[in-house]
């Protein structure tokens, strides 16, 4: 059975997109994105918390969105540790060279079991 990641944004249009483009081919994985602001491309839902694995978020403040306006969600994929904070900023275009080897680097670690 595929491991689901969801990775999550502001607006889902750089950063958790490249994220979702990234891992999309890896074989093993189903990968979604999603951002927590209203004009996200595509904006996060309870429901995506639900289907997800794992959830990697790009910045603290993600988190705190998330927390914020799912409590339920959010609260249980953080006892279980299946939230991971990147800490990675909005610096860089969808697909920038960079922003890959960036989100490589930090994602990488966590799906080696």
């Amino acid at each position: 059975m595929a491991r689901k990641l969801l990775f999550v944004c502001s607006r889902a249009r750089r950063r958790s997109l490249t994220a979702e483009r990234v891992f999309s081919s890896r074989p093993g994985l189903s990968v979604r994105s999603a951002g927590t602001e209203e004009a996200a491309r595509v904006r996060v839902t309870a429901r995506m918390l639900a289907w997800a694995d794992l959830v990697f978020v790009m910045e603290r403040r993600h988190l705190a969105r998330l927390r914020q306006r799912f409590p339920a969600e959010a609260g249980a994929l953080a006892r279980d540790g299946r939230i991971v904070v990147l800490d990675i900023p909005d610096l860089h275009e969808c697909m920038a060279e960079e922003l890959v080897i960036e989100l490589t680097a930090a994602v990488e670690p966590y799906l080696d079991d």
